[in-house]
């Protein structure tokens, strides 16, 4: 299936697989590749040497292409680039901030440097930046959000009709079903994140993997939504959250204390559900079992096919 991502990234599949913290590891990155879709190590939980290793053992497990995902606003950012780069990485997705100062060592280096946005106004930045493509993110996403609050139905026709590069939908979708709708909405190849997280080559804790088995349509929640919004389960940790946001309103430096004990770590990598926070998508009640990362790309691709199918 050919379309200007599968092009551009040299990749069999229009399917990316997200950059998830604590889940997005070199295995899972490797598993992804091999299929045929673009796997990506999530650089977003990694000190700058543990991603060099990650990035020495994919390269020496496959020669298929995968890519990096660097959140800008991480405090050593240069670091993780600095190793990016002398570690010759060719597809680079950027999130959270702006790619501007980034990008001119980055495509000197060679590489495919692609942004994730959550707004025309960010899709235009980055298109005239120098991006070779946006992955346009709706609020249906687990993790971090765009304030906008722009759903994936309504952004990602948006976004394609403002800009020239093409645009991957990212937000929302698990199944063949969501991918068709995307390129309908006029993408050209699918972000997908929960579904990948719940596989056998996820490095999340098997716990989080359960829950999102176990979550139902209206099981994750918006928190610190005035300020930075954050998607993630339900749990007493969340809960303390949205308690404290409803009688006390919450300030930016509260958020801070709260989500700076390293809870995306507690709730995703070590399964503390207590304390930690379980990010996941609004897919996660589509996902009903886990898999291998290969034999997702395979459903994906064939409820695809079967989906376009019947309308036809």
């Amino acid at each position: 299936m050919q379309t200007r991502i599968t092009s551009l990234l040299n990749i069999r599949f229009p399917i990316i697989q997200a950059g998830m913290v604590w889940v997005s590891g070199w295995k899972l990155a490797r598993a992804v590749s091999d299929s045929g879709a673009l796997g990506i190590i999530g650089a977003g939980s990694m000190k700058p040497e543990l991603l060099r290793e990650h990035l020495q053992k994919i390269k020496a497990a496959t020669a298929a292409p995968f890519g990096v995902n660097v959140p800008l606003l991480r405090g050593d950012v240069e670091e993780l680039f600095k190793v990016i780069l002398e570690e010759n990485v060719t597809i680079v997705f950027t999130s959270a901030g702006h790619p501007g100062r980034h990008i001119e060592p980055l495509k000197n280096n060679g590489c495919i440097v692609v942004h994730v946005v959550a707004n025309v106004k960010q899709a235009l930045k980055a298109q005239e930046t120098g991006c070779d493509a946006i992955v346009a993110e709706g609020f249906e996403a687990g993790g971090h959000n765009g304030v906008d609050e722009l759903t994936t139905l309504a952004l990602v026709p948006q976004v394609a009709d403002a800009v020239k590069i093409p645009v991957i939908a990212a937000g929302g979708i698990a199944d063949g079903r969501g991918m068709l709708a995307a390129f309908a909405l006029g993408a050209e190849a699918v972000q997908v994140g929960t579904r990948f997280a719940a596989t056998a080559e996820s490095s999340a804790h098997e716990l989080y993997k359960q829950k999102i088995i176990e979550a139902k349509d209206g099981d994750t929640i918006i928190t610190y939504r005035n300020i930075v919004p954050l998607r993630a389960l339900k749990n007493p940790f969340m809960a303390q959250v949205q308690k404290e946001e409803s009688e006390k309103g919450m300030t930016r430096e509260r958020m801070m204390e709260l989500h700076a004990k390293g809870r995306e770590r507690k709730g995703i990598f070590e399964g503390d559900w207590e304390e930690g926070e379980f990010e996941m998508g609004q897919s996660s009640g589509l996902v009903k079992e886990i898999l291998p990362a290969a034999e997702v790309v395979k459903k994906l691709m064939s409820e695809y096919e079967e989906a376009k199918r019947k309308l036809l």
